[in-house]
């Protein structure tokens, strides 16, 4: 996803998305709840919305940490500011899709559970840490910064599971869960330009 038209492509789907949701969201506020409204557009409270946050910045600082110590900090990948504006908004999508339709709920707490670790696992492995795609062929890469750095998506998004499934939640909104996750992306991003990893503007 080089090209900088199919960024702001899906900056511009992502926006719409999220007018959608918020739509829903005041829709329910207002009284009047959509029947078909998107998952999670529902009220919360400010306090797991700031611990969602906070776990978010504490497991990037873990994550920074972790590949410092391993020595794997140079192998970072270089970021334009528009694509680190698309994976903040990416947040939104991915929180949808994952924390929102893929999971298994109202069959007890144990197949929770369940769905909330398959799914992580497969939220981890489609992020293109341990392969790629190069000149048409799937390229499998195992270094221990691959390793790390998927083990690190792994647990973000339990964490993100978490948020939407907690007792302080008791409505399941998503929003604790979106903004932890926009947070999240917006700290790597500042990570990555201290560190003279982001290369442009586009």
């Amino acid at each position: 996803m080089d090209s900088p038209l199919l960024q702001i492509g899906l900056l511009l789907l992502i926006g719409y998305i999220f007018y959608l949701w918020l739509s829903d969201l005041k829709a329910f506020r207002g009284g009047i709840p959509n029947s078909g409204a998107l998952p999670g557009a529902l009220p919360c409270g400010k306090s797991i919305v700031i611990w969602g946050t906070m776990g978010a910045i504490i497991l990037v600082i873990v994550e920074t940490a972790g590949e410092s110590l391993l020595g794997v900090s140079s192998e970072q990948t270089s970021m334009t500011v528009l694509f680190a504006l698309v994976a903040i908004a990416s947040g939104f999508g991915e929180e949808l899709i994952f924390r929102g339709y893929l999971v298994v709920q109202h069959r007890g707490r144990g197949i929770l559970w369940l769905s909330i670790f398959g799914f992580s696992l497969l939220f981890a492995l489609v992020h293109p840490y341990l392969w790629e795609w190069e000149d048409g062929t799937l390229v499998m890469k195992f270094s221990a910064k691959a390793w790390f750095s998927t083990g690190i998506v792994f647990v973000n998004s339990l964490w993100f599971y978490v948020l939407r499934f907690s007792k302080s939640n008791p409505g399941r909104s998503l929003w604790p869960c979106i903004l932890a996750h926009a947070t999240s992306n917006a700290a790597v991003f500042l990570t990555k330009f201290v560190q003279g990893h982001v290369s442009a503007w586009y």
